[in-house]
């Protein structure tokens, strides 16, 4: 391992247990701000679980779990990423460069996620109040059952986009293959337009698109309560 200003953390001279260890001593008035993780070679759980005001550049692809449960950090990766990239996220920006595999934000509650390639099957899955946005196209099951948040696709949507959503938004740009049980296509109103504006600005994407020319989709709150009339949709 090289220590120098950025740190550099070299995964093919040291194990990435040791780089974990090294972003968790990290306190958030640390003055070690900077990491660069060289050779990751697909290594799983990178840069997990941070909890300081840090920035992680991995040069290269991640594994499974990159930046998983990030709190306050900002992870980028130059390459693409895993199953599960940012998963159960509370806050910080992680930014996958490349594409990511499936699942990616799955249970995010905070911060921002964004995926400038593709994503894969079930982007947002179970989403809890982050804000995704993918700037190529999602696989199936994207934002099943997710309850909060946003998810912003600039392209086409998969199959069951939003299968059993509560109250996340959804806003595709794109063709959407099938939408799933209670997700609706939805007005977008001044307020709906405003509100994606803020979330392109936050992703430092505002301006590059016009936000008139995507389509929201939300809940038709039908299956908030089992009701026997509606069995067939569950």
């Amino acid at each position: 391992m090289i220590l120098a200003d950025p740190r550099i953390f070299d995964l093919a001279a040291a194990p990435l247990r040791d780089l974990n260890q090294a972003l968790h001593d990290l306190t958030p008035d640390t003055n070690m701000r900077h990491w660069r993780v060289l050779n990751p070679a697909g290594r799983h759980a990178i840069a997990c679980g941070l909890d300081a005001p840090i920035t992680v550049e991995v040069e290269g692809h991640a594994g499974y779990y990159c930046a998983g449960h990030n709190k306050h950090a900002t992870v980028i990766v130059h390459g693409n990423a895993g199953v599960g990239v940012a998963e159960n996220m509370m806050s910080g920006l992680v930014h996958v460069k490349g594409d990511a595999s499936q699942a990616a934000g799955a249970s995010a509650h905070g911060g921002m996620l964004v995926i400038d390639g593709n994503a894969s099957a079930r982007c947002g899955i179970s989403l809890k109040g982050a804000d995704i946005v993918v700037r190529g196209s999602v696989g199936h099951m994207s934002a099943f059952m997710a309850q909060a948040g946003a998810l912003i696709v600039f392209g086409d949507a998969g199959e069951a986009l939003g299968d059993s959503l509560y109250e996340a938004r959804l806003f595709v740009r794109g063709s959407v293959a099938s939408l799933g049980a209670d997700c609706v296509r939805k007005k977008l109103g001044d307020k709906s337009k405003a509100l994606l504006y803020e979330k392109l600005e936050a992703a430092g994407l505002a301006g590059q698109i016009d936000v008139g020319e995507f389509t929201r989709y939300g809940s038709a709150r039908n299956l908030y309560h089992f009701h026997v009339d509606n069995a067939g949709a569950y």
